[in-house]
């Protein structure tokens, strides 16, 4: 099974980055029972916040669902890691937790984060489909437009 998740990554042309550090004082993931909690995660890439500013202030909703699917790659490599590296370990994504950084006029956050929604359900399939939120924020942390974080069942 990790073969295969592995193999739609690459059909995808996903490269998983290595799993981000944390910038303050908490941890990356928490494993708890069965369930592995995966802290937000920015769009990053390259090693720096990819895509910055606010929905509906210069950026549109197609760059911000790129920030979202982003964050989703960031989700699955933090969990990659958190999972010694065994992603067939995932059962479901149980919730996605979506920030979008908007203007107060922008309503369209829920498209926003179809970029992470539907990322997931490509890369994991059923196990992938998941409840959710999306939630326009007022600002994120480095600039960032959109932060994501996930709550995973895992065997």
């Amino acid at each position: 099974m990790s073969a295969e998740i592995e193999a739609r990554i690459r059909e995808l042309g996903i490269t998983l980055p290595q799993a981000a550090a944390p910038a303050a004082n908490y941890v990356p993931f928490v494993i708890s029972g069965s369930h592995l909690y995966i802290s937000g995660q920015l769009p990053m890439e390259n090693g720096k916040v990819a895509i910055t500013g606010h929905l509906g202030d210069g950026i549109d909703v197609a760059t911000g669902q790129r920030a979202a699917e982003l964050c989703a790659i960031n989700i699955l490599a933090q969990a990659k890691a958190a999972l010694g590296g065994d992603l067939s370990r995932i059962r479901r994504i149980v919730k996605l937790n979506g920030f979008i950084a908007s203007k107060p006029t922008f309503i369209e956050q829920h498209l926003v984060m179809n970029g992470a929604s539907n990322l997931i359900a490509k890369v994991l399939g059923d196990a992938g489909i998941h409840a959710r939120a999306a939630v326009g924020m007022a600002a994120l942390p480095f600039n960032a437009a959109v932060e994501i974080d996930a709550v995973i069942e895992i065997a």
